[in-house]
């Protein structure tokens, strides 16, 4: 980024970018408003007004002046720019900002720069078959959505990592500024490499008011906030003020004092070899909410307050009076001086336009798939753990993951296009084979006893799963790779981001200009089946349930038995594009069941039967044992062990999943299975007794259309837990290999009497159980040191 010392605008760019920004607030209000009528070469009369006026006035006058004046210095300085749009609902100053810079008609070539492109623009806001009311990804330039707030200020800090030629602005409102997430995200400076990263320049945007509140941050003592912002790492500039031209000049020299100061850090930190963490400028922008619109409306004050967060004057059709003033209202912008008689903008609103990419609606930043390149993966061969034969080597899957990633890491050196985010849980979760290639980010002091911290590294750590979801967010939305691991219990904390993360994809799937970006990878572990020390706090293992109510075209869930089979999962969702990958998988020794090959053809079909496991031997099977997870499987095939040596005239298959997705009908998701694919591979009339990693009714929902369901019992998690030895936790929730083995007796017809002595040693052996645990506090030895041994 160029450093340049600048005076100041001159008198001539502070009437431009004063033109401009009337071009804009117009833009802004006739969205909300005009159905018709959109130079007002007539008299405004009610049918040129929307029957309902839907939209956010409040934010639209400060987002359009910080559009402005980011123009400006895009244009003055040749920066490389993203903004990231934080108050929620500003959608019509971002629509009106690239109808003007011309992005918006170059997409929508219905929508372009002139009077019939306008009345579209107007008309489409918020309108059935138009575009919603915030930012969505319908909007070029954009990669954050608006509706939800507290995410702008991470998926900033994740769009700059790795990008040090780009300038990151987010605007941050002051109503978003009291959420969790972002009151975190301020932390991000401290893991922003000056030398390998781009900048963020934080624009706080406090106008007063939230739907029907002041807001805390508006409301503090200027020294106070100012004490607040310097705490976090930060320089403020601050801005304030309702006199449009005392405004535009002091955020034009605000604008070219805090690029300044990044560029003189960033040669600082690039030329120099400075190691001090920078202090990032912010800028602090005080404007009245609802700027220049109505300062009154029916007797109560508007501008400036509350009451003009949405529409300030929502009786325009039926009350003349309102009519009259939104007349003026828009008048006051003096569109006939903006916009010329064929409704095209004249020079001087373009003035401060950049050109080509470097228009904020341009930018390849923002339609991430453009910049993205293929993630370099080794061959899994050399990663494979051997397989002699099955269920008697162990290995913990996530380390063996680890060798790969850190490969990936190295790969990756000189590119630098892969992150790998998490809590605080890296080496917890067993990958820390990646730290041999890169460390963890980190840019404040260090202390000799500190391990693997490195002011250049792209291992990001921080015990907030909001940032390190945001983080990521903004990295895979501006064209990189990564993969966020996180303990299973606690991924729900984003349960309501990747919502939205997931909508956005669905969304800009239906739109082709919009390139196809790296998946959303979560890699869950230290899950609920192995808490041998954290207990009941840490089992749930409900984000599968969460993640496979959203959109089927995007969603996927994978669970993969052991080691090979991770690896054969984690290459796959590595390579895809614009999915939402969850992949369950312990950290713990588990038993490796499959060859590198067989682990990829089984990947492949992602359900499948393991005919050297079953007794079937090309009957048709009496009883079918299915598993889903890691334990599971274990527990299944322990009981198939006890099945051959106790019930050997029993014809049983043993069937795993591992992408669970597949249980689904065709017709309700792209994986789902056709149902005689499915009948083939359960029977239709057979029971089948399925072991599942996670809550049980979920597999009946997944599977309840199917033929055979009134013939499906599952055993899964039902909320018993605590801290205890691993096979107590399946025996707390009955899905150890003695249970299933009676459920087998108890549903194969004929075998509750011809199997009642089997049964019965069954259930003496859970008794044992219990009261060898609380003896020894470890497993009992037929558990413990159990293998496959048909």
């Amino acid at each position: 980024m160029p450093e340049d010392q600048h005076t100041g605008p001159s008198d001539e760019e502070l009437r431009t970018l004063d033109a401009h920004w009337r071009a804009a607030n117009y833009l802004s209000a006739g969205q909300i408003y005009l159905l018709g009528n959109p130079l007002l070469t007539e008299p405004l009369r009610p049918e040129h007004v929307k029957p309902r006026l839907l939209g956010h006035w409040g934010t639209s006058p400060g987002l359009n002046l910080v559009y402005t004046h980011l123009n400006r210095v895009i244009r003055a300085r040749d920066l490389d720019a993203l903004c990231i749009w934080g108050p929620g609902h500003g959608g019509p100053s971002i629509l009106a900002n690239t109808w003007l810079e011309g992005t918006y008609g170059e997409i929508y070539p219905d929508v372009g720069r002139d009077a019939a492109g306008m009345a579209r623009l107007f008309r489409q806001f918020s309108f059935p078959g138009g575009v919603p009311s915030h930012v969505a990804p319908e909007v070029p330039g954009s990669i954050h959505e608006g509706g939800e707030l507290g995410y702008s200020l991470a998926h900033a800090y994740g769009a700059a990592f790795d990008n040090p030629g780009l300038l990151v602005a987010c605007v941050i409102g002051d109503g978003e500024a009291e959420t969790g997430p972002l009151a975190g995200s301020w932390h991000s400076n401290k893991f922003l490499d000056p030398v390998h990263d781009g900048a963020v320049l934080p624009i706080l945007h406090l106008n007063g008011y939230k739907i029907a509140n002041p807001t805390v941050l508006a409301r503090l003592p200027e020294p106070e906030l100012e004490e607040l912002l310097r705490g976090y790492g930060h320089d403020p500039i601050t801005v304030s003020g309702d006199d449009p031209a005392t405004v535009h000049r002091a955020m034009a020299t605000a604008m070219d004092t805090a690029l300044d100061r990044i560029a003189q850090a960033q040669r600082a930190a690039r030329e120099d070899g400075v190691t001090e963490r920078v202090r990032w400028p912010v800028i602090v922008l005080r404007t009245p909410k609802g700027w220049t619109g109505p300062a009154e409306v029916d007797g109560k004050p508007v501008e400036n307050t509350w009451r003009s967060h949405q529409v300030p004057l929502p009786g325009v059709r039926e009350n003349p009076e309102h009519l009259r003033q939104l007349e003026a209202w828009l008048k006051s912008y003096r569109p006939g001086e903006l916009f010329d008689a064929d409704g095209r903008p004249v020079d001087e609103v373009l003035a401060c336009v950049p050109e080509g990419d470097r228009r904020l609606g341009a930018t390849p930043h923002a339609n991430g798939g453009l910049l993205l390149r293929e993630l370099p993966l080794p061959d899994l061969d050399e990663f494979a753990v051997p397989v002699d034969k099955p269920g008697t080597t162990l290995h913990e899957p996530t380390r063996v993951l680890g060798d790969l990633l850190a490969r990936v890491m190295k790969d990756t050196e000189t590119r630098r296009d892969f992150r790998l985010v998490g809590p605080d849980e890296t080496a917890s979760n067993r990958l820390d084979a990646v730290f041999d290639a890169s460390g963890k980010a980190w840019q404040e002091r260090t202390l000799p006893v500190d391990e693997h911290l490195d002011r250049h590294g792209r291992v990001l750590e921080i015990l907030s799963e909001h940032l390190c979801q945001g983080w990521l967010e903004g990295y895979l939305l501006t064209g990189r790779h990564g993969l966020f691991s996180c303990y299973e219990a606690f991924v729900h904390i984003v349960d309501s981001m990747v919502n939205q993360h997931i909508k956005w994809l669905r969304t800009s799937r239906e739109l082709t200009w919009r390139a196809p970006i790296a998946s959303l990878n979560y890699l869950l572990t230290s899950h609920v089946w192995r808490q041998d020390h954290n207990g009941f706090s840490h089992q749930d293992p409900g984000f599968v349930d969460h993640v496979l109510n959203k959109s089927p075209g995007v969603v996927r869930v994978y669970l993969p038995p052991d080691a090979n089979t991770l690896l054969s999962v984690a290459d796959h969702v590595l390579r895809s594009r614009d999915y939402v990958n969850v992949i369950v998988a312990g950290k713990q020794p588990c038993y490796d069941w499959l060859t590198m090959d067989a682990a990829r053809a089984h990947c492949a079909r992602g359900a499948g039967v393991w005919d050297w496991a079953g007794t079937e031997n090309g009957g048709e099977p009496d009883v079918v044992l299915a598993c889903a997870g890691d334990v599971p499987t274990q527990e299944v095939l322990a009981a198939a062990q006890l099945l051959r040596r106790h019930l050997p005239q029993l014809a049983f298959r043993v069937v795993n999943v591992v992408d669970i997705a597949r249980l689904m009908p065709r017709e309700e998701h792209p994986h789902g299975m056709p149902d005689f694919e499915y009948d083939g591979l359960f029977t239709t009339d057979k029971p089948v007794i399925f072991a599942y990693h996670g809550y049980p009714w979920l597999i009946h929902r997944l599977a309840y259309r199917r033929t055979g369901h009134q013939n499906l019992h599952v055993r899964g998690y039902k909320e018993s837990g605590t801290t205890t030895t691993p096979f107590d936790m399946v025996v707390r929730n009955d899905l150890d290999r003695y249970r299933l083995v009676m459920d087998v007796i108890d549903r194969v017809p004929g075998l509750a009497v011809r199997a009642a002595a089997v049964r019965q040693r069954m259930a003496d052996a859970r008794t044992r159980h219990h009261e060898w645990i609380r003896e020894h506090g470890t497993d009992m030895p037929e558990v413990a040191e159990w293998s496959w041994n048909p």
